[in-house]
């Protein structure tokens, strides 16, 4: 007696690592992208007499493994972040937080982001 097996999809012909690090990319800019909006919103919140500059310096910088939201290494910036050496008690202004309100968001939300990218991801797998 003979027993044929016959293997395919993309576990068996090897292809289900590229998909899943092309998820886990793809995950990860969504995340990214809802993180640059975050610190965005909370940044027009708060900030009251707003100039473009400092807005314009928050960015998305893309590594191989990760993506960072960052603010160019503006030299003020960690004064308006609230974390500077020139915040209270030297100054009574403690900063707008935006990047820390934007990390605790961003924390609750990653899940279903990363969950709203995943059906063709799951579709190529077959």
């Amino acid at each position: 007696m003979n027993i044929n097996i016959v293997m395919s999809g993309a576990l068996a012909e090897g292809r289900a690592l590229g998909i899943v690090d092309d998820y886990l990319d793809a995950a990860k800019d969504e995340v990214a992208s809802q993180g640059y909006a975050n610190v965005m919103g909370n940044l027009n919140a708060s900030i009251r007499n707003p100039t473009p500059y400092y807005e314009t310096q928050v960015t998305v910088d893309r590594t191989a493994s990760d993506r960072v939201v960052h603010d160019r290494g503006v030299i003020y910036g960690p004064w308006l972040e609230g974390v500077g050496s020139r915040n209270y008690p030297v100054t009574s202004f403690k900063g707008y937080h935006s990047f820390r309100r934007a990390t605790a968001e961003l924390e609750k939300q990653a899940p279903r982001l990363c969950e709203r990218v995943l059906p063709p991801y799951l579709n190529r797998m077959g």
